[in-house]
C-alpha cells in the first residue's frame, strides 16, 4: 500500500511526534540541512535531524503557507517564529514508489534565522 507522503508528513508536524518517521523514511533517504554543507545519508541520521527540527520548530506559530505538490515530490513553504525571530523556509521532499521519503531538503531565510536554527539544532544533536 502506498503512503500518502504529504498528508503523513503534515500529521507528523501537527502532532510533533517523530514516531511515524520510521514508516515514512526510506532506508537510503538523504537529508540536506540548511546549515550543514554535506548531505546526510541514511534513515538514522535523517531521523535525528527531523526529530530535532520537530522540537526546534514545534510551536504554535509554525504553519505551512504554500504547497506545490507533484506526483513524486513537493515543496512546502513554512513560517515560524523562534525566540522572537521570524523564520521563513521550504521543505523540499521527494519520495519513491511506495511513498517513502528518499530526499528531504530544508532551506531557511533570513541569515539571522539560519544562525539561530544552527545554534538550536546543534544543541539538540
Amino acid at each position: 500500500m502506498m503512503i500518502d507522503t504529504v498528508s503523513t508528513w503534515h500529521g507528523l508536524v501537527e502532532s510533533r511526534d517523530p514516531k511515524g518517521l520510521d514508516e515514512l523514511l526510506a532506508e537510503d533517504v538523504v537529508f540536506h540541512s540548511p546549515v550543514v554543507h554535506t548531505p546526510q545519508a541514511g534513515k538514522g541520521v535523517t531521523t535525528l535531524y527531523l526529530t530535532a527540527a520537530l522540537h526546534v520548530f514545534g510551536n504554535d506559530s509554525f504553519r505551512y503557507v504554500r504547497e506545490v505538490v507533484g506526483a513524486r515530490d513537493a515543496v512546502l513553504e513554512f513560517e515560524v517564529e523562534v525566540d522572537g525571530i521570524q523564520v521563513n523556509g521550504v521543505d523540499m521532499i521527494r519520495w519513491n514508489d511506495e511513498g517513502r521519503i528518499v530526499d528531504f531538503k530544508v532551506m531557511v531565510r533570513p541569515l539571522k534565522a539560519i544562525n539561530l536554527i544552527h545554534e538550536k539544532m546543534a544543541a539538540m544533536l
